[in-house]
């Protein structure tokens, strides 16, 4: 497997912390909420938060941002080391930092600290732009995009660059491969307040089409894509726009998704792909990030660990478990579904698409080319495992696939100890040999209506009782051989 490009994030880092407790009660002194049980947290954030996210996906990131003196940008540095190489501009100032206070996991308020700016440019900074294969700009507002605007200019006509503007900054340069402002960025970045009637009248898409299509001609970038929550993102190279949906709808603590979003993006086209691809992976990025507990699932105080590589092929259990193991201790409900999966068709896309629709995550559990011949008969898969993981991988409704090599799904269940162990309505009169290891730590099978007249066998029957073609070919007149 080819390892992730490099990366280069360019942009305003700030401090978070959270304060997370109950509230059970008013003040006696004011109808304000009292948190109790307090627990405190510090992350980094703004466009150190998209470094590190880049970096847990396995690609080497340097992070060219402003620190000071002060003791935030000293916090900062101990989070990002180990994590990021880091490049420093001078700051004026103290580091931006912003805390939230939320009750059961839900935000109250939130106390924003820190007018630090980027003062200017570095040597250093301007190389680390001029030899980088791919830029990120995450900018927020801060000064450090700006500082270097003449040089991401000229790294936009040469390497890929995708902009995550901020409304209080400028806007991207020339040449931005992609642009990934909010709706509401979006809105205000295409001046569409004299518009504002027309708006009330028009579907948010209907907004977000025109406002991506202006600032696509308005930016001269190449592309605009729209991310607009919880269902998804348009994506506009200035005509007709392409909905990208979310794969299920997360809901959960939507701090940090614009950043999630962007750096898979930038990412992915740091690797050579299209930017549709590229918009694709980081719809469904993001969504995984939200429904995995979002900001929570990040452990930065600690050390850091082993970045987390995309799994290959040939390594998919290990990612299935990391995956079931962040949602779990985020407090999401892990859904599992098991089966050869040899022909992939309409009753296996339907289990698991309401099978996704119950939990948080959805892991699939498939057989192995031994273990489905065993079952099915030496004729059988007809399909080989690579594959069938390929496919599975594909469908917006799964999260992550598992291989087991025994004739049932036991010991792998045992591992990933889902929440719910999904089976399609066909096996409501037959006994579940996994049912009782599944109850045994609290989880529950659930049947799901059977898709009729939908199965493998059935469609490798048809197709080998299909009319073939002859191949015979049109005869050329005078009888000489056909032109080649």
């Amino acid at each position: 497997m080819t390892a992730p490009a490099p990366l280069l994030v360019v942009g305003d880092a700030l401090l978070d912390r959270d304060v997370c407790g109950r509230v059970e009660r008013l003040a006696p002194d004011a109808p304000v909420p009292v948190v109790s049980g307090s627990r405190h947290s510090t992350r980094a954030g703004g466009a150190a938060l998209a470094a590190c996210l880049a970096a847990a996906d396995g690609r080497p990131v340097t992070l060219v941002t402003a620190l000071g003196d002060d003791p935030d940008s000293a916090t900062l540095r101990r989070l990002l080391s180990g994590r990021v190489e880091l490049v420093e501009l001078p700051l004026t100032g103290a580091l931006s930092s912003k805390t939230r206070v939320l009750a059961d996991g839900r935000p109250l308020l939130r106390l924003d600290d820190g007018e630090g700016r980027a003062r200017e440019a570095t040597r250093e900074a301007v190389r680390a732009v001029a030899e980088a294969g791919a830029v990120l700009v995450a900018d927020y507002g801060r000064g450090t995009a700006e500082v270097l605007r003449e040089a991401l200019a000229g790294a936009a006509t040469r390497v890929p660059v995708a902009w995550d503007p901020h409304p209080r900054g400028r806007p991207p340069v020339p040449g931005v491969r992609l642009a990934t402002p909010s709706a509401a960025e979006a809105h205000a970045f295409a001046g569409a307040a004299a518009d504002a009637e027309e708006a009330e009248h028009s579907s948010e898409l209907h907004t977000a089409a025109q406002d991506a299509g202006r600032l696509v001609q308005a930016w001269r970038v190449a592309s605009v894509a729209v991310t607009l929550g919880g269902r998804g993102a348009l994506l506009s190279h200035g005509a007709t726009p392409l909905l990208v949906p979310s794969p299920v709808t997360a809901e959960g603590d939507a701090c940090g998704a614009g950043d999630r979003f962007a750096a898979t993006a930038a990412g992915l086209l740091a690797d050579g792909e299209l930017v549709e691809t590229a918009v694709r992976e980081a719809v469904h990025a993001a969504t995984r990030y939200v429904a995995e507990g979002g900001v929570r699932s990040l452990a930065m105080d600690t050390a850091p660990t082993e970045p987390a590589r995309p799994p290959s092929d040939a390594e998919p259990t290990n990612d299935a478990l990391r995956t079931a193991a962040r949602v779990r201790a985020a407090g999401g409900t892990v859904v599992a579904a098991g089966g050869c999966f040899d022909l992939l068709h309409a009753g296996h896309v339907s289990l698991l698409q309401a099978a996704r629709r119950t939990g948080d995550c959805l892991v699939v559990c498939v057989n192995s080319d031994a273990s489905v011949r065993r079952r099915k008969g030496d004729g059988r898969p007809l399909v080989p495992e690579a594959d069938r993981i390929r496919v599975l991988r594909a469908l917006e409704c799964v999260d992550a696939v598992a291989v087991f090599d025994e004739d049932t799904p036991e010991r792998l269940l045992g591992e990933l100890r889902p929440h719910i162990w999904a089976k399609g309505g066909d096996y409501a009169l037959a006994g579940l040999p996994e049912a009782p290891l599944v109850e045994s730590w609290g989880g529950q099978v659930v049947l799901f209506p059977y898709l009729d007249g939908r199965s493998t066998t059935g469609i490798a029957e048809r197709a080998a009782l299909a009319p073939r073609t002859t191949g015979t070919r049109p005869k050329v007149a005078g009888g000489g051989r056909r032109p080649r």
